[in-house]
């Protein structure tokens, strides 16, 4: 009979209080899916890759990730739980009265919580699974690039934390809130507490708070896209700070726009009810401002962070690609030895066009008068001619510094190029580097004893080398034709050749050469810093190789093959890996907080309007006496449920339209990694659009169905019909 009790309450529940079930299977799809990143197969490839920064994460970032998934489920059960027993108050206050220990109700409590947690369990975690598989899927084939196969995986790991952890939870969350709900007195659960007179401040208030909000915020606008990086980004914490109290003071503010809106309606009270509607709305919102507020700011987290988790995954992903890369495997060690290993009868199979890379910095003159045999001035000259007129150089304008990045001019980029380059680049042969450009399949080159070629390493350029480089190539072919020289060592006028194809001098990182000088080999031998010298093998997988078993297994192979040598190598799958783990951990982290974010924000709108809902019933059941029909009623509660999240959501959509154009300059570089994630971007919002749609539907018909529970046989007796 207990059981059949307990079961009869729950499902009653579940079908009257949509929005209490959903929460729980949201709470534990979101639970489900940020525990299985590991089983998902990017992250199985990248234990193949980055074994120790997979590890880390999995064991140092994902616990701290779920502890604060914790908290955040915590906060939406036990607000959820809230409400849920707040509207059973009546129902359990009658079971008291009728003679039930609070043991025995306490006992039951649980008992429904418990059967309600296991469906929501079942359903959260078929779709967590579902979401999973989804996630894992569509991350292979965005940032894979074909290397990546998709296998089916199951977590058993995830599903026992999130079970243990939810149940917790939830256990936790009902202990507390019957704790609160049994020190009630039986008379304040059948009647409820007296309700307390409201008050919607005045007028002139509001309008104050509304413009005072909006000044507070641009305010807030103008140091975040001004000052972003200020101070250490100190100016940021300004910024935010100033960014919550605009929003709390211009949410409250808007109250005085519905209540002046309401006062300049002149419909019939019976004819819409409009009146009714906006003073319904003003109501709330001066009472659950803060509330409102927060949603807002949550909404406005969950923007950004979706943009940038998109961001990463789409602009750092298109980056991760073959275009400077040229060789599958980089070997370093003693070079008899290396080239003994990789002319051996195993390593043949994997091994075409072996090539010998060499570099070195430029010594020092032994003179103490000169600094160095390399004198730039030509070509900084030519380059501060190309600056934009805002940007002043700190050497012949002025200026006491400047910085340079992909977010700069390309004219600022290329002068900081020059000056780190110093008074020691690194020297290339042209030999070594016309083996490079013979292994991707380039012209190779001749250079003259008067001649260079100023080498700008992909890799480290990012997306600013096709700009920087098309600049310095402008500034070469113009000297060039004029007869000019931009350089000069030892004294002997350098001339520089421009159109040289840019490429990445080994298969990773080995060579942490930003920038360096191309030279003829007679050149290289009389200047370069023996010292420094440094020599890389690089040789490339045979294409039938890879036709017969896939790049990935044949390096994987390959390199298994090179571990007993001793030597050290990377591969190109490792430089690979490495992009793809900061894109993945970076990216999965901000967009599940995001989502769970974006469910808090639901969340509390649900909760916060279905509580007013209930403490206003009593003016519905008037309404209805005084004419109004029920579909009226519905028609007003859905109007009101929609203004309810276009209201928070209005504010929300500007404060993060800043947040990302801020980020969009300072952080992303430019503007091409924004636009390849215009895709992704539209999927989120997409789907941000229908978490919001499913929580307002489920309000309004959790909301609707209270107007249906009015006793309207009992109201149709004292509505009266005034005389025709």
């Amino acid at each position: 009979m207990f059981f059949n009790l307990a079961w009869r309450n729950s499902k009653r529940n579940r079908s009257e209080n949509l929005i209490y079930f959903l929460t729980m299977v949201t709470a534990v799809a979101t639970f489900y899916i940020v525990l299985s990143l590991g089983s998902q197969d990017v992250m199985r490839f990248l234990e193949e890759i980055e074994s120790d920064a997979v590890n880390r994460l999995l064991t140092m970032l994902m616990p701290t990730v779920y502890l604060f998934s914790l908290l955040f489920v915590f906060f939406l059960v036990i607000f959820a739980n809230k409400y849920q027993l707040e509207c059973r108050s009546r129902e359990l206050g009658l079971y008291l009265m009728f003679g039930m220990t609070k043991r025995h109700l306490f006992i039951q409590i649980m008992a429904e919580g418990l059967i309600t947690s296991l469906l929501a369990l079942l359903g959260g975690l078929i779709c967590g699974g579902f979401l999973s598989e989804v996630i894992s899927l569509a991350t292979a084939r965005l940032v894979g690039r074909g290397i990546i196969a998709h296998q089916s995986s199951f977590s058993v790991s995830a599903v026992l934390l999130t079970t243990l952890g939810f149940l917790m939870i939830q256990v936790v969350a009902l202990f507390i809130l019957c704790g609160k709900l049994f020190n009630k007195e039986i008379h304040q659960l059948l009647y409820g507490e007296m309700a307390k007179k409201q008050q919607v401040g005045k007028m002139s208030g509001n309008l104050f708070s509304l413009i005072l909000g909006a000044v507070v915020l641009t305010l807030a606008y103008w140091v975040i896209l001004k000052y972003f990086m200020v101070a250490g980004g100190m100016m940021i914490i300004v910024a935010v700070i100033l960014g919550i109290v605009g929003t709390m003071l211009f949410i409250r503010g808007l109250a005085g726009l519905l209540s002046a809106a309401a006062a300049s309606v002149k419909r019939n009270t019976t004819h819409g009810l409009y009146i009714f509607t906006l003073r319904q709305l003003h109501e709330n919102i001066v009472h659950k401002y803060i509330s409102i507020g927060v949603a807002s700011i949550l909404i406005m987290l969950t923007i950004m962070l979706i943009a940038d988790g998109s961001t990463r995954i789409m602009s750092y992903g298109n980056q991760m690609t073959r275009g400077s890369s040229v060789y599958d495997f980089t070997v370093t060690g003693n070079e008899a030895t290396v080239e003994k290993y990789l002319s051996g009868k195993q390593m043949q199979p994997y091994v075409a066009d072996l090539s010998r890379m060499e570099t070195g910095t430029m010594k020092r003159p032994a003179s103490v008068k000169a600094n160095s045999f390399i004198d730039w001035s030509g070509l900084r000259e030519q380059v501060v001619l190309n600056l934009p007129p805002e940007v002043k150089d700190h050497v012949t304008q002025g200026a006491t510094s400047y910085e340079f990045g992909t977010h700069q001019p390309a004219a600022l980029n290329l002068l900081g190029y020059i000056d780190t380059t110093g008074a020691s680049p690194f020297l290339i042969p042209v030999s070594s580097y016309n083996k490079l450009l013979e292994a991707a399949g380039e012209k190779a080159i001749t250079l003259g004893s008067n001649e260079a070629v100023f080498y700008l390493n992909p890799d480290f350029s990012g997306s600013a080398q096709e700009e920087t480089t098309s600049m310095l190539d402008q500034i070469a072919e113009d000297a060039q034709a004029n007869g000019k020289a931009l350089l000069s060592i030892d004294g002997q006028p350098i001339t520089l050749v421009p159109f040289v194809p840019t490429k990445g001098l080994t298969a990773d990182e080995n060579v942490k050469i930003i920038t360096a000088l191309i030279v003829s080999d007679e050149v290289y031998s009389e200047y370069v810093n023996p010292d420094t010298v440094t020599v890389y093998h690089n040789f490339c997988i045979p294409s039938e190789t890879v036709e017969a078993d896939g790049l990935m297994v044949s390096i994987m192979e390959a390199r298994d093959l090179l571990k007993p040598s001793g030597l050290y190598c990377e591969s190109y799958l490792d430089n690979f890996g490495r992009q793809l783990f900061y894109v993945i951990s970076g990216s999965y982290t901000t967009l599940y907080m995001g989502f769970m974010l974006l469910i808090i924000a639901c969340a509390l709108l649900a909760l916060q309007f279905l509580t007013q809902m209930r403490e206003t019933k009593a003016r519905y059941a008037t309404l209805s006496i005084l004419g109004a029909r029920r579909e009226q009623m519905k028609r007003s509660i859905n109007q009101q449920v929609l203004w309810y999240f276009l209201l928070p959501l209005f504010p929300a959509c500007i404060s993060g339209t800043v947040g990302i154009c801020a980020m969009q300059h300072y952080l992303y570089s430019n503007m091409a990694k924004l636009q390849q994630s215009y895709p992704m971007l539209l999927v989120m919002a997409l789907v941000v659009v229908c978490m919001l749609a499913l929580y307002g539907v489920a309000i309004a018909r959790t909301a609707n169905r209270e107007i249906s529970k009015l006793n309207w046989k009992e109201i149709s007796k004292l509505n009266w019909k005034p005389n025709s």
